[in-house]
């Protein structure tokens, strides 16, 4: 055979392909341009109102949550069209009681969400409804209420906090900025896999390739799933194994890798031990409950609840703390007034060693910080580390305010939008202004459905206290013995779209050791 033809049949499969994906997007475009047509038309008084379609978010995907504020602002309650169904979305308060508690039941994560997720989340808390999601909640629910994890989480967080701070002390004493989200996020790593496998990874140390593959392959992974919210073609996609999808294929390979491999690791150790040492991390009390229901309890079961406790402790902490630390190099009074107080309530004045400072941040210390936790609030009601939830609708259903939702429709409310809504928290609604949360000096908690970071109603988050306090304590550390400054101040920060509020192109500071 000679070479031209040899090409010619190696390329012909990929043309094909690519012929019938452009043939099948101009199709579907059309069909999709008359339903939105049909939608407009039949538009009843008593639905939501349409705001567009879903290639808008396709437009609009790099700022799609600024997409969802401004149309916000002019609809508390709209919808979009897909080709399958309308998906509403709601920054009305009172509407989002009504779906995450009166009528919980109603609003599932149902089986379109399922399918989108399913690849990367399978069968974990976040992607499952029904008996699943309820033995999950109720085996987390037990294991956030121990005292044992309680001391040993807290104990491994002020051990990477100071790693963390012994990090950034080495690239400051050379006057050189340090990407606080990169080291950020392989700090909650390291204290994730430390709480919920019992693995030392040594992430922040950059001596674990493995682990920093599995981290880039995660975190590649929670782009390209969500991309499919906003892609009707995904499927095909994934059916031809081409483009982003095949990505995701490979990627989600060394995540299954990884995660199979600390499982396997983590039964051998505890055969080993027989039993003699009190298991303290969530993986070996997930195995030992395994042992009493084998065949739903499978290690592909375990891979699943373990990833989705990962991007729990991991990314919203994480993120939630870079947005932290650039709201307070915007703002250095504040920086300054959460420094100080760190001071007043582990009673430390003079300059002392990491380690020992970080034995000061007892639980009575993290409770006398009243202000830091009020600016950490600050800073997830304006970048919450899930910026849009989703729920799918099982029936025909009429939200309080009178408006319709059908079998079928998507139903999401956005903790990003409803942060930046004037009608929601008056007219400073854009200000960071922890002030807003104090009344006669205790920090003074917001309505769950007004203020929608950890979720509300039955699905709320368990791990509320353990992120606050994981944030706390790095962020109490880090304020000891630096001030931080951005490279640019200037520049604005960016996200990037995803399941998670993750900083586009990093956090970029210069950290100026303290002298107190």
């Amino acid at each position: 055979m000679d070479p031209l033809s040899f090409i010619f049949l190696a390329i012909t499969p990929l043309l094909v392909g690519l012929i019938t994906v452009f043939l099948l997007v101009t199709a579907s475009a059309i069909v999709f341009l008359i339903i939105h047509v049909k939608e407009l038309i039949t538009q009843e008084k008593d639905q939501p109102p349409i705001a567009g379609s879903i290639f808008y978010q396709l437009i609009y995907f790099n700022t799609l949550f600024d997409y969802q504020t401004y149309l916000s602002r002019k609809y508390r309650n709209y919808r979009l069209i897909t080709p399958t169904h309308s998906d509403i979305y709601t920054a009305d308060p009172v509407n989002v009681e009504y779906i995450l508690k009166t009528n919980f039941s109603n609003y599932t994560k149902g089986q379109y969400n399922y399918g989108i997720m399913k690849d990367l989340f399978g069968d974990g808390i976040f992607a499952v409804d029904g008996e699943k999601w309820r033995h999950q909640r109720k085996l987390a629910s037990y294991e956030f209420s121990t005292k044992v994890l309680r001391d040993f989480s807290s104990a491994v967080f002020r051990k990477n906090a100071a790693k963390l701070v012994a990090k950034i002390s080495e690239v400051a004493s050379f006057n050189k900025p340090v990407d606080l989200q990169d080291l950020l996020m392989k700090s909650t790593l390291d204290s994730i896999f430390k709480v919920g496998f019992g693995i030392e990874l040594n992430s922040l140390s950059g001596t674990d390739e493995f682990g920093n593959q599995f981290t880039k392959a995660f975190d590649d992974s929670n782009v390209i799933v969500y991309w499919r919210f906003v892609d009707p073609f995904w499927k095909l996609k994934r059916f031809l194994n081409i483009g982003a999808e095949a990505s995701l294929k490979k990627n989600i390979q060394i995540i299954d890798d990884f995660v199979f491999q600390a499982i396997r690791s983590k039964r051998e150790q505890m055969k080993s031990e027989n039993g003699n040492k009190v298991k303290e991390d969530i993986l070996s009390r997930f195995i030992i409950e395994s042992a009493n229901d084998p065949e739903h309890m499978t290690d592909r079961y375990l891979r699943d609840i373990i990833l989705n406790f990962i991007i729990a402790g991991k990314d919203t902490s994480a993120n939630t703390l870079t947005w932290f630390f650039y709201m307070l190099c915007k703002n250095p009074l504040i920086q300054e007034k959460v420094s100080q107080e760190v001071r007043e309530a582990t009673n430390v004045e003079d300059a002392t060693s990491i380690n020992r400072f970080a034995e000061r941040l007892t639980e009575e210390a993290l409770d006398k910080m009243q202000y830091l936790h009020a600016a950490l609030s600050e800073t997830l009601r304006l970048y919450p580390a899930v910026p849009v939830d989703g729920k799918s609708s099982e029936d025909d259903d009429v939200l309080p305010n009178g408006l319709k939702v059908k079998k079928g429709d998507g139903m999401n409310y956005m903790p990003y939008a409803m942060g930046r809504m004037t009608y929601i928290w008056g007219e400073d609604a854009e200000e960071f202004r922890p002030e807003r949360w104090i009344e006669n000096g205790m920090f003074r908690p917001e309505s769950y459905f007004k203020f929608t970071a950890f979720q509300a109603g039955p699905r709320i988050c368990l791990g509320k206290e353990f992120a606050y306090r994981q944030m706390k304590i790095l962020a109490s550390i880090l304020l000891h013995f630096f001030k931080f400054k951005l490279v640019d101040q200037k520049k604005e920060a960016t996200y990037r779209t995803m399941f998670t509020l993750h900083m586009d192109q990093g956090l970029h500071l210069f950290a100026v050791p303290r002298t107190n």
